[in-house]
């Protein structure tokens, strides 16, 4: 279990300016944490540059995107070379892919045995393919890297669950069912379904970092040599810090799968890091966006976010701002601001929930009563809303990745440990030193 590391002071701003290059490294589907990196890039005068996953073809081809699919995404350059991580879908050809395997799996997918040797045969395979394009990649990002330039990548690379109906039915499950239509975490990891589960989760999430480090060692080498310097940071999960009973108090969302390959991912950066490479991994707060919302109840501690900001000597003459606009958006205006901390206040001290505490016992797998209490207060809270699609949360989300950005790129300068956990605290003074960012 990595060392608990929580940024407790805003980095000193980094050198980065104008010539120096931020790489994407994976593709941007809407807003989410990897646009408050690009925000505070851009603020610097860095160039960014993009890839993307790639689309498929109908007859299963991984391809790059089309001149349309480009224009489409509105930003650029583009390097078009298809990072697909993963394995649910293996090149044309291959003999029974890990869909055909998984849409087998039958109702009674507890007692489903697979063959993993051909499930390795599978993994394999797509890991070639990904170490195949990532080679690809670096060759053509060094027309878009002038020499002496410093050069950050980011990792953007997570989740990885494969593609089935049947495994959609149980996730589901797992991540939003209470009573008699929920379904024990523990269970479905321990499963031979749950087990596919986790090497793709660590396929997608961890594995394609070590692949980034390993594959750039030639390009990295070219950069260092011309004078610049190479960092990597990538996003994590591990539990966040946020104001509870007046202090600051490490939780974390239950049932968090991903969390194993997170682990994984911290590995990594440690192994990388103790070569003398500069890699870190930041574990971010909570927020709620399309890839998130899968997890009900995740989005509960980000509400608190209203306490640190007003806590917080730096950030409080942002607080009445923030709370001008999230009151606008309850039934019940600054009752309704009353009525959704009393719901947290009630959450956060419930027995039901303590487990979520315990930092080494990381990550917890759900528990019924927990499920019921997270799961209610979660459509509680949205209840409140005059509109329950136009959330409050996605107002304090676009804060937390654009604090993160700042802290991420900042840090980035000085990366002096391999895994580090960004708060509510350091949020908040973030949002201090930078002001709110603009819609």
């Amino acid at each position: 279990m990595t060392e608990f590391n929580p940024i407790r002071e805003l980095p000193d701003l980094a050198g980065y300016g104008s010539g120096d290059v931020l790489v994407v490294f994976g593709e941007v589907f809407g807003r989410g944490y990897v646009n408050g990196l690009i925000d505070a890039a851009e603020q610097v005068g860095m160039k960014v540059v993009y890839g993307t996953v790639g689309r498929r073809n109908p007859d299963g081809t991984l391809r790059g995107l089309t001149d349309e699919e480009i224009a489409e995404k509105g930003h650029g350059p583009i390097i078009n070379v298809p990072l697909e991580a993963g394995f649910t879908n293996s090149e044309p050809g291959t003999s029974e892919t890990l869909a055909d395997v998984l849409g087998a799996v039958g109702k009674d997918w507890a007692n489903a045995k697979l063959d993993f040797e051909h499930i390795e045969v599978l993994r394999s395979i797509g890991e070639q393919r990904f170490r195949k394009n990532v080679t690809l990649f670096m060759e053509e990002l060094r027309n878009h890297v002038p020499e002496g330039a410093n050069v950050l990548f980011a990792h953007t690379m997570a989740g990885g669950i494969p593609t089935s109906k049947q495994l959609l039915v149980v996730t589901n499950r797992i991540f939003k069912g209470t009573g008699a239509r929920g379904q024990s975490s523990q269970e479905f990891w321990e499963s031979d379904l749950g087990k596919v589960c986790e090497i793709s989760f660590e396929e997608v999430s961890a594995r394609t970092l070590g692949h980034l480090i390993d594959l750039s060692d030639g390009f990295r080498d070219g950069v260092t040599n011309a004078g610049g310097r190479v960092s990597y940071v990538a996003y994590g999960y591990h539990g966040t810090e946020c104001l509870i009973g007046g202090e600051y108090r490490w939780q974390t969302y239950a049932p968090y799968l991903q969390g194993f390959a997170k682990i994984h991912l911290e590995q990594i950066a440690a192994e990388a890091h103790g070569r003398g490479i500069s890699v870190g991994v930041f574990n971010a707060p909570e927020i709620l966006t399309n890839s998130s919302g899968v997890f009900v109840g995740v989005e509960l501690p980000l509400y608190r976010l209203f306490d640190a900001l007003e806590q917080e000597p730096s950030s409080k003459e942002l607080a009445p701002e923030v709370r001008k606009v999230c009151a606008a958006k309850l039934q019940g205006g600054e009752d309704g601001l009353a009525e959704v901390k009393s719901i947290l206040r009630d959450y956060h001290r419930a027995p039901e929930v303590e487990f979520i505490y315990e930092f080494d016992g990381w990550p917890p797998h759900n528990r019924p009563e927990q499920m019921d209490l997270m799961v209610g207060s979660a459509m509680a809270l949205r209840k409140l809303h005059v509109n329950e699609k136009d959330l409050m949360t996605l107002d304090l989300s676009r804060l937390v990745f654009s604090a993160c950005g700042h802290v991420m790129l900042h840090k980035s300068w000085d990366l002096d440990a391999p895994v580090y956990w960004v708060g509510h605290d350091i949020v908040a003074k973030a949002l201090g030193r930078t002001g709110l960012p603009e819609e």
